[in-house]
């Protein structure tokens, strides 16, 4: 047999629908493995299977419903190790008795803890007084992610840590004092805000790390943790192997539109990194909606509220961290600019489009109309093809926040141009057409097309 790796991003904000893209992959070339390669325990990938069972998968891949199929949690993921166990018991209630046999963590990977997650919650509630949410899932990745970066070893938690229990108490009562230093002004600030009552105990209380440790000891002799070894000795097994990210482009850390963004490298690049001495076949797939989403704040030129209102999304509601769910057009600007960020893409998988069935118009954007501030500013370039004009986002120097945040404000100024790609016709005729006005706009093929949310709804083209 041959090897082969197919890397899954989503193209988008988020809620493209990974989660069931890698179910459909698994399944149709019998991959032996999943591999997370970004983001952390705020995934929320939903998977339902033919016979009605649903998940929505946080840190165990998406292909666990899969019997035999393995999840790799890989060095970039930030690992919530407490809860492990009550997403197994969920899956062990849609009768997956073995997920945490079939679940391999990474020594390297960072673990997010719970006053990471207390000190995230009290930073976005603080932001909130002040209209500045950065749209957080209030889990701690970016707390997490950020202290890797900036501080001592001796701050940052491990899995490796997982090993000596005596050790990771020493050093999760550091991390505890460390982060009720960083946000004591929040708390201060905080300190009448019953719902931040229980984020501020979690950072004083001097007995929570001893009750954190006793909770982990249920879950560590469950946990398989592997090194560079194992994981190179897994990709040189024969087979396909799926590569599942998280979050989206459109909010990665470097290439996002700041501050509306995420801890993560959202890109292929990790997955590409680990993949570095493979020698299988690499296929790249980007994942988008048949329209545009966004939940929570930022820049979303294409957002039309009658959208939002005919298209609710039952697994994406209103919450209190990311707030409201909302709807656009398909946006053929901003999905360049994500396939530009991901130096191209092989193929894309278009999903929810069975949510456009009873649409009297398919729309698609096909340009902005800028605010005069912005027209001849650099951040924008406008291409003649034999199909019109087509307007690119200069993706701008690598990391370059300020760069980033000008794009933002720029995108916040910006209007749609709106281009109809079909009011009649059979359903497949329309499928069809407004297909077609995308993969000519972004000029990629589509190897995937999904029309609900199992695996049996998915085309392979």
């Amino acid at each position: 047999m041959t090897r082969h790796a197919h890397l899954v991003v989503d193209l988008s904000n988020g809620d493209a629908g990974k989660g069931t893209i890698v179910d459909a992959l698994v399944r149709k070339y019998r991959a032996h493995t999943v591999i997370r390669f970004n983001g952390g325990a705020q995934a929320a990938h939903r998977v339902v299977t033919g016979d009605g069972r649903e998940h929505i998968f946080s840190q165990f891949g998406s292909g666990t419903f899969v019997p035999g199929v393995r999840t790799v949690l890989s060095k970039y993921v930030l690992v919530q190790p407490w809860a492990l166990v009550p997403e197994a018991e969920h899956l062990e209630e849609l009768g997956i008795t073995d997920a945490f046999d079939r679940l391999f963590i990474h020594e390297d990977a960072l673990i997010i803890t719970p006053f990471h997650r207390a000190a995230n919650r009290l930073r976005e509630r603080a932001r909130a007084k002040w209209d500045g949410r950065h749209g957080s899932c209030g889990i701690g990745v970016g707390e997490t992610a950020h202290d890797a970066l900036t501080l001592k070893e001796s701050l940052v938690v491990r899995v490796r840590d997982l090993r000596d229990l005596g050790a990771l108490k020493e050093k999760l009562q550091r991390v505890q004092k460390q982060k009720a230093f960083h946000v004591d002004a929040m708390m201060f600030q905080l300190i009448d805000d019953p719902e931040a009552s229980v984020d501020i105990i979690e950072l004083e209380d001097p007995e929570a790390a001893t009750s954190w440790i006793k909770q982990l000891e249920a879950v560590l002799p469950k946990l398989n943790i592997i090194d560079d070894t194992w994981f190179a000795s897994l990709l040189n097994e024969p087979g396909h192997i799926v590569f599942e990210g998280a979050q989206g482009v459109l909010i990665d850390e470097s290439r996002g539109f700041h501050p509306y963004t995420t801890w993560s490298n959202c890109t292929f690049q990790n997955a590409l990194d680990l993949l570095a001495n493979y020698d299988g076949e690499i296929h790249k797939i980007g994942v988008v909606r048949a329209y545009a989403t966004r939940h929570g704040p930022g820049p979303f030129v294409t957002e039309d509220v009658h959208l939002t209102e005919r298209l609710p999304d039952a697994c994406n509601k209103m919450d209190p961290w990311q707030r409201g769910f909302r709807v656009g057009h398909f946006d053929c600007t901003s999905t360049r600019y994500a396939i530009s960020a991901c130096d191209g893409i092989d193929s894309l998988a278009i999903t929810c489009l069975d949510r456009l069935r009873d649409e009297p118009a398919w729309k698609i954007c096909t340009y902005y109309e800028l605010a005069p501030e912005d027209e001849e500013s650099t951040l924008f370039y406008v291409v003649k093809t034999f199909r019109g004009f087509r307007l690119w986002m200069d993706p701008g120097p690598f990391q370059d926040l300020i760069y980033q945040e000008r794009l933002t404000h720029a995108l916040e100024r910006a209007k749609p141009v709106l281009h109809i790609t079909t009011t009649s016709g059979t359903f497949d005729e329309r499928v069809e057409h407004h297909v077609r006005e995308i993969t000519q706009e972004l000029n990629v093929p589509v190897s995937i097309l999904s029309f609900g949310p199992t695996a049996e709804d998915k085309k392979f083209l």
